[in-house]
């Protein structure tokens, strides 16, 4: 194994895979050939891009490696992963005691720092208000976050303040008993009007900055969605989508690919926006027109205390712009 630092100080790695090694999942691998870098920072390594074989990244933890294949990883320098900074930033805090604080997120906001949003994000405000008690496990740019909403999706998230709490929590997500249910406006109405939508979930092989539905590769990604009532005489459709896995853009993506993409998505709804707009009252096509955002809101949170075990139910209303844009949609 050789290590050799760059210019920037980027540190990088590269060896074989062994024959004793082969068919392992690259993050297991990683972890027991780097062992002084942690999983949660090899993850991390992979999930950003940071890792290729034979010449081509690699961004799927559960890649499976081969015999006679060449990694290399390079290792950012640590500046890159400067502890957020604590920002007054107000927070709609539904929920708080020692070990966790649930938010109600407002649409627009950045959970954390990314490049493009090093600041002015969820976690600079969470810094700001429970000080430094928050865990760690998320890595440094994530303190106490143990799952995430898009940008532009409001509703309910929940944060840990210490490492027992994060762990606690995450337990819940691997064993899929943590509940998260969203309200979504559609275009078009589902047939079934009830039913689970299956399909893995990757780096889309056109479109860098977009998800797809792969056949090959990506994660396993499950939404089951209920239809709740036809809006703009079937032209729309407002839906509860409830999440069992947790994947990027996973409803958004899984919509979309059954051809009910959210209403003012702008990555998965171009098309269906142009074609459907004309057919929209006057009204409703003006103010979806000056629409910002995918309609899509996390109004309901069911979860155990990670300590104390006690089951917890939150719910958020629906925000003012989406309950407009729901009214405007003139229903049957």
């Amino acid at each position: 194994m050789n290590a050799n630092a760059t210019k920037s100080s980027e540190t990088r790695h590269r060896f074989p895979v062994s024959t004793a090694a082969a068919g392992a999942r690259l993050d297991k691998y990683l972890a027991e050939t780097l062992p002084h870098i942690s999983r949660t920072r090899l993850k991390a390594l992979i999930e950003g891009g940071h890792v290729r074989i034979g010449g081509a990244t690699i961004a799927e933890p559960a890649y499976r490696v081969k015999p006679g294949q060449t990694i290399d990883v390079a290792v950012p320098p640590p500046s890159t992963e400067r502890r957020p900074t604590g920002q007054a930033i107000p927070l709609a805090v539904v929920y708080e005691d020692d070990d966790i604080v649930v938010i109600d997120k407002a649409a627009g906001m950045v959970v954390h720092p990314a490049p493009g949003n090093p600041d002015r994000t969820l976690v600079n405000a969470l810094i700001a208000h429970c000080g430094d008690s928050l865990s760690g496990i998320g890595g440094v740019r994530r303190p106490g976050i143990v799952h995430r909403l898009d940008k532009d999706t409001s509703g309910l998230l929940v944060a840990a303040k210490h490492d027992a709490a994060h762990a606690g929590l995450a337990s819940q997500f691997a064993t899929r008993s943590l509940n998260r249910t969203y309200l979504a406006v559609l275009w078009g109405t589902p047939s079934p009007a009830q039913g689970t939508i299956t399909g893995n979930i990757g780096r889309s092989p056109r479109n860098r900055k977009k998800m797809a539905v792969l056949q090959r590769g990506g994660k396993p990604a499950q939404t089951r969605y209920r239809t709740l009532r036809r809006l703009g005489g079937g032209l729309a459709s407002l839906a509860e989508c409830r999440l069992t896995t947790g994947r990027t853009h996973q409803i958004r993506v899984h919509m979309a690919a059954r051809g009910h993409a959210l209403l003012g998505d702008p990555l998965y709804g171009g098309t269906a926006r142009a074609g459907r707009l004309a057919a929209l009252s006057p009204t409703a096509r003006d103010y979806l027109k000056s629409w910002k955002r995918q309609a899509l809101h996390a109004y309901r949170l069911d979860l155990r205390h990670p300590v104390k075990g006690t089951p917890l139910a939150f719910e958020s209303p629906v925000p003012a712009d989406m309950e407009r844009l729901i009214a405007l949609l003139a229903p049957d």
